[in-house]
């Protein structure tokens, strides 16, 4: 059975991980988390190693635009993305 990636299920998780450094208020799904404050450049850091251990997917260092890292919304529609990629790579196999 796969994991649920659902925009929501997604969201939720990664506003967890945001908040989890003891903020009072989780942020809207298109707060800029940076600019708030809710994550410095070291937690940015352990955000992508999140990322990529809870959803099952690579960060490639193409990938480490803040525009797929700036809101929760952003952060979700990448690890869908990376995730269907992934799999269309998987289902195909080496060319």
């Amino acid at each position: 059975m796969q994991p649920d990636r659902s925009y929501a299920t997604v969201a939720a998780d990664l506003r967890g991980f945001v908040t989890s450094a003891a903020r009072e208020r989780a942020p809207a799904d298109d707060d800029d988390i940076f600019a708030l404050g809710y994550l410095t450049s070291l937690r940015a850091l352990e955000l992508v190693t999140y990322v990529e251990r809870r959803f099952g997917l690579t960060v490639d260092a193409e990938d480490l635009s803040l525009d797929n890292f700036r809101t929760i919304a952003r952060i979700a529609a990448f690890v869908g993305r990376k995730t269907a990629a992934e799999a269309i790579d998987a289902d195909t196999g080496p060319q």
